[in-house]
């Protein structure tokens, strides 16, 4: 089985070739403006545009929903619905949803299967979302890894 290789750098300039997906998690509720999606946002207009449209519309925007949005030639957003609600008005719980991200991850290996891509992301769901990495690895592990997607993790310096 694949493992996750571990990169210094920006998760929105992958260090690779070939086809590449840039995967993200979102919240519930049309909200985009803190933590990744600036950078991505900084980079790119379209993720941020259709992830509102999709919000608008409402068609399938759920918890564990993923949406592919291509911004170069060998290059797509992935934006995942994998946290519920904000930190700011959740009451002590965590928005992260373990079970979306899983739900997510599953998806995306399928798309990466179709079109032959690497994963990148940051430490997904291990900002603003509240999770714990410890948690997610093994989400990782159980889709990606398990169904031989690549998948680089980047620590930003």
């Amino acid at each position: 089985m694949k493992t996750i290789i571990y990169l210094k750098g920006d998760a929105t300039n992958p260090q690779r070739k070939g086809n590449k997906i840039i995967t993200h998690i979102c919240n519930d509720i049309g909200g985009w403006g803190k933590g990744f999606v600036l950078a991505i946002s900084k980079r790119w207009k379209k993720p941020e545009n259709e992830y509102r449209k999709w919000f608008q519309n409402g068609e399938n925007f759920n918890l564990g929903e993923i949406q592919m949005v291509e911004v170069e030639d060998d290059l797509w957003v992935c934006n995942m619905i994998g946290q519920h609600k904000t930190a700011n008005n959740s009451k002590g719980i965590l928005p992260i949803r373990y079970e979306a991200v899983e739900s997510c991850l599953e998806k995306i290996s399928v798309e990466a299967l179709k079109i032959n891509a690497s994963i990148h992301m940051p430490r997904i769901g291990c900002g603003l979302a509240g999770g714990k990495w410890k948690e997610i690895e093994p989400i990782i592990e159980r889709t990606l890894l398990k169904n031989n997607v690549e998948v680089y993790v980047y620590d930003f310096e």
